[in-house]
């Protein structure tokens, strides 16, 4: 197995590798029914014939995991794993976990084994039956959801949110597939996609939709946050993707500005101004607008773009201090820019009120999980709701700095992708007519359906506070698919007035939404929240994530004996989950917990 470079065309079974005869082995611990847990977990990757290690980093990474954990008995499990990769050399996966066995001490687990099936889509939940008959194992099972008041002490804590699955790389518009092929790992290929998501939603004029009986833009809001070194850098290969439209206006607006300067020049030289008109300064034309301004600043820029924009900052504590400056608050204004809303400001130099009708701004932020806190004190005031936010988990593994060898630098790449979505953008803007995005009817009904059980669910969870994210990751689901039915004229050159989202396209979004919620409920439980509402909450979720997949009412009972919870307590929350749709009911007293 080659060092590969990350393409999801390339994820797909391999039925020859199916034809391998490679004996079942099990291990000494967890048994159950003869085998162990992780032999199950292999038996599922195995029928799903997935290959749940499509990168190198990955690859090299599931094999630390085995050796660290079974040494040399691990491998016939790391050729059990790897021959679902299409190119799959026996000779090259033994010299592989060689290397891994000589590693000693790298730092990886079992674990990563386990995140990469759950990343791939397979369960990694154990049936009930494998537990100890008490309440042995039942704690084990830890929420990716912090509680309240960790904020401090959350860079201690191991963080395992999932990555968008991945099937969705395999049918993306073209232009987003080529853009993720770069990604090296799965995270690195959900940040690339989310960032280009993102940066194309403030370049596409003429395409709208109508949500709520609203007219609606593409804009979205996006922060991706995790330790310093994550690599959420990779974000700034995003900017490029629009960097040739923001040149071309930055251009138009320097020969405005030559052109004004020179009709200026003659104005001011002519001896019968009386008869001449004083030429009118051009506007600042700009797609990228600093996030370090002033409210004014802001709005001006906005305005003199025909109110569309977008913020850039790869470190989130600028706009927080902006936010907190005397002049720079425009928090409000930001609030009202994701729904379209008309903001007003007064312009004193000119004495001039001025209105934005509907503004059409996008934002791209990132930085560490206290950066958020900064610029997102609280859930109170909506900002929090209304941005997509992706958690990256650190993996405490050094990459391999000369891979790719003499291949072209991802900046080139991702410069020729911009000038591809530059023709795009043209085309967009000589249209003699607008695009309107619409989902189908039976994609309207799944839509509702699921948003309004998600809207269910989390209440009972996280409260109030948090139904305002689940109600506007909706509209942002909506937007995430208008991007992606536009982005398929790129494949398919087929123009309508009326662009109506594919099936793919719409599993796709619901897909990365699934995912979203994930990581935005984990972003609100660190935000500080008032100690005399969280603690029922943190008990129900401590409930819930204690619990087994499956289990019984002497189960759930000695869980939450376990949890100080009184018994009538646990009966009753137990009946809430149900009504929520968190638990189902199998058979009197026995209970089966749905997974995110």
């Amino acid at each position: 197995m080659s060092k590969k470079i990350f393409n999801p065309a390339n994820w797909q079974s391999a039925e020859a590798a199916k034809q391998i005869p490679l004996p079942a082995q099990s291990l000494p611990f967890g048994e159950v029914g003869g085998a162990s847990d992780l032999e199950l977990i292999v038996m599922r990757i195995e029928s799903a014939a997935i290959d749940i290690a499509p990168n190198y980093a990955d690859w090299r990474d599931l094999g630390f995991a085995l050796a660290d954990a079974l040494g040399e008995s691990g491998r016939n499990y790391y050729h059990r794993l790897s021959r679902f990769y299409p190119s799959y050399s026996q000779s090259e996966t033994d010299k592989q976990y060689s290397a891994c066995l000589a590693s000693h001490g790298h730092g990886v687990t079992i674990k990563t084994l386990y995140h990469l099936a759950k990343s791939a889509g397979v369960s990694v939940s154990i049936p009930q039956s494998s537990k100890s008959p008490s309440l042995g194992g039942v704690g084990e099972v830890k929420s990716p959801i912090p509680q309240n008041g960790e904020m401090e002490n959350m860079d201690n804590q191991e963080k395992q949110l999932p990555a968008f699955p991945k099937a969705i790389f395999e049918s993306l518009p073209g232009l987003l597939r080529a853009i993720t092929s770069n990604a090296d790992s799965p995270e690195d290929a959900d940040l690339l996609l989310l960032g280009s998501l993102t940066v194309f939603s403030a370049c596409m004029p003429n395409v709208y939709g109508v949500y709520g009986q609203h007219e609606v833009f593409p804009n979205l809001f996006l922060f991706v946050t995790a330790k310093a070194s994550a690599g959420k850098g990779r974000l700034s290969l995003c900017r490029r993707l629009v960097e040739p439209i923001h040149q071309m206006m930055r251009q138009q607006c320097k020969a405005e500005q030559e052109e004004y300067k020179l009709k200026l020049t003659q104005y001011n030289a002519s001896s019968d101004k009386a008869h001449e008109e004083k030429p009118e300064e051009p506007p600042l034309r700009t797609l990228i607008i600093p996030a370090n301004n002033s409210a004014t600043g802001l709005f001006q820029l906005l305005k003199e773009n025909n109110e569309k924009g977008l913020i850039f900052e790869t470190e989130g504590d600028t706009l927080a201090q902006t936010f907190k400056s005397e002049h720079g608050n425009y928090s409000d204004g930001f609030r009202k820019a994701f729904h379209h809303e008309t903001i007003s400001y007064n312009r004193r130099k000119d004495r001039e009120f001025v209105e934005l009708a509907s503004p059409q701004l996008s934002a791209l932020l990132s930085g560490t999980p206290k950066q958020v806190s900064s610029l997102i004190p609280n859930a109170e005031n909506g900002l929090f709701s209304r941005f997509m936010f992706y958690f990256m988990n650190l993996r405490p593994i050094w990459k391999d700095v000369f891979a790719g060898g003499d291949e072209q630098p991802l900046e080139h790449k991702f410069d020729v992708y911009g000038k591809e979505f530059l023709d795009f953008n043209l085309f967009l803007r000589q249209q003699p007519s607008r695009f309107r995005f619409a989902f189908s009817s039976s994609q309207q009904k799944a839509f509702n359906a699921y948003f309004e059980q998600t809207q269910l669910q989390y209440l009972e969870l996280c409260g109030d506070d948090y139904v305002g994210s689940i109600r506007r990751l909706g509209l942002i689901a909506f937007r995430l698919a208008m991007i992606m039915t536009a982005l398929r004229i790129i494949d398919t050159g087929e123009v309508s007035s009326v662009l109506v989202c594919t099936v793919t396209d719409f599993n796709t979004v619901m897909g990365i939404v699934k995912v979203l919620v994930l990581h935005a409920a984990y972003i609100f439980e660190l935000l500080p929240k008032d100690n005399t509402t969280i603690q029922p909450l943190n008990h129900k979720r401590q409930l819930l994530d204690a619990l087994p997949s499956e289990f019984d009412r002497q189960t759930y009972l000695a869980v939450a004996k376990n949890l100080n919870i009184p018994d009538k307590t646990a009966e009753k929350q137990i009946t809430r989950f149900i009504n929520a749709g968190l638990l189902v009911r199998q058979a009197h007293g026995c209970y089966l917990k749905k997974e995110s």
